[in-house]
């Protein structure tokens, strides 16, 4: 395993002696900011992160639920773990639902034939190996749909081909989800019998973006599918000839398949010098869908973080807080491994006292939103002055929950921090065969990575209380 060219430790040695001035950061102690000086230079010329990354899509791939992926990455996680200088290092199991992808064909068969690109939407039924082909009915968005009259998609195909707009916080996501989620029921309930979406994506690539998607029990299943966005086009493009459109999706395995498996968080803690029992918690998920090998979503939130965890291992005097690592499991499907994290940490949860998590983006982090409490604000402020040079800004807001699963551990209650990366590219890679290695950005990864680093040892050695 790649460490630092020059350690930790051999840093803050060569800085002893070295006058700093904490007038600037009235919460930073002198020696809190020697040290935040040498994990800023010193992690920001690391590749440690990178490697985990490269190690993670090169010896695992993608882990999605219930698939050998998934058992080989928890495996992997611990002993990279355990390598990295974690004192604990654990799993905590819990069961999802399995479901299976199958093959699929696409394709336009009216007025004029084409292949079409597609993927299936985690959890959608399939054909049973039957071509399904019906007349289809397009719509610009969801709210069309929903508002569709009863009945009036009887036998048909409903599509809705809403695009996905492109944000550096990557907002427009939010706007285009809803479709993928309730589309097939909205659809399903005017009666359609399959349901088609322009993908959530903001590429111009002929690939597929799949994503969970989730049936109402009052509707009958049918197959939904996110087609590319050059096949979204290129259907829509049909509806202008005022001739009527048919479609034939064709899926031999697809769907639920009404098993259940075991799914498994995996933890690493660095255990505090003073006070062991309060813990700093950095999150992100290990899982990933089936395609591609889950390289930005999230194995660059799995570098970051483990990488963090091994930098502050690795000095010469442990803070006082314990810094724990957890990758968290089934994400994708719905935050799984995050509910069981919390249940199981109930009794514990007050001791939780500040969180982070990375699931999005691949540029460099330019903002930073805290959810603390007032008082708790000044040592906040004080860490984003630190950090501003890195050209992190500090939000105007104090409502930061923690992103993807470490929401739900800000809503037990834990105080979270929510870095803002640049996200512009990451739509044209998330949940595609596109996201893979060589997409990540290398040198926004060792900028993020020092800033992530440097808040694990700021709110580990602060004295600060959170929550208050």
């Amino acid at each position: 395993m790649k460490t630092m060219k020059r350690p930790l430790a051999a840093a803050l040695l060569g800085m002893a002696g070295v006058l700093f001035s904490a007038s600037s950061f009235a919460a930073l102690s002198e020696k809190q900011i020697s040290v935040m000086d040498a994990i800023k230079t010193e992690v920001k010329q690391d590749t440690l992160s990178y490697s985990l990354i490269e190690s993670l899509t090169t010896e695992v791939g993608s882990r999605m639920v219930g698939t050998p992926g998934a058992d080989l990455a928890t495996t992997w996680a611990v002993n990279k773990l355990k390598t990295l200088g974690f004192d604990k290092v654990w799993i905590e199991e819990s069961q999802a639902q399995l479901w299976q992808r199958g093959d699929l064909t696409l394709q336009i068969t009216a007025p004029f034939p084409h292949k079409v690109v597609g993927l299936a939407l985690g959890g959608s039924v399939g054909t049973d190996g039957k071509p399904l082909t019906a007349e289809v009915v397009h719509f610009a968005d969801l709210a069309e749909l929903q508002a569709a009259p009863a009945g009036s998609l009887k036998g048909k195909i409903a599509y809705v081909g809403y695009k996905m707009e492109r944000h550096i916080d990557g907002h427009g996501y939010g706007k285009a989800v809803g479709a993928r989620v309730a589309g097939a029921s909205a659809a399903a309930s005017k009666g359609a019998v399959a349901f088609l979406m322009r993908s959530v994506g903001t590429d111009t690539d002929r690939i597929g973006h799949t994503g969970v998607m989730r049936y109402d029990e009052k509707h009958p299943k049918i197959p939904a599918v996110a087609i590319s966005n050059p096949d979204a086009d290129l259907l829509e493009n049909m509806f202008t000839r005022n001739q009527p459109v048919s479609f034939t999706i064709t899926t031999n395995a697809s769907g639920p398949t009404g098993k259940t498996v075991t799914i498994a968080n995996v933890i690493g803690d660095v255990t505090g010098s003073t006070k062991p029992n309060e813990y700093v918690t950095l999150g992100a998920h290990i899982d990933s869908w089936d395609v591609g090998t889950g390289a930005v979503d999230d194995g660059i939130g799995m570098g970051i973080i483990m990488a963090a965890g091994h930098y502050i291992a690795e000095l010469p005097e442990r803070p006082a807080r314990t810094l724990r690592v957890i990758l968290f499991a089934a994400e994708e499907i719905g935050l799984v491994g995050a509910e069981d994290y919390v249940k199981r940490h109930a009794d514990d949860m007050s001791q939780h006292v500040m969180g982070a998590e990375w699931d999005f983006g691949n540029g460099e982090i330019y903002k930073m939103e805290p959810g603390v409490g007032p008082t708790a604000l000044n040592a906040i402020r004080d860490f984003a002055e630190y950090i501003a040079p890195m050209g992190v800004a500090l939000a105007s807001t104090n409502t930061a929950k923690g992103q993807s699963d470490m929401s739900l551990l800000g809503k037990a209650g834990q105080p979270a921090v929510n870095f803002a990366p640049d996200g512009l590219d990451y739509f044209d890679f998330h949940h595609t065969e596109n996201d893979t290695l060589d997409k990540v950005d290398q040198d926004a990864l060792k900028v993020n990575t020092a800033i992530y680093t440097l808040f694990a040892y700021f709110a580990t050695s602060s004295d600060t209380d959170f929550r208050k």
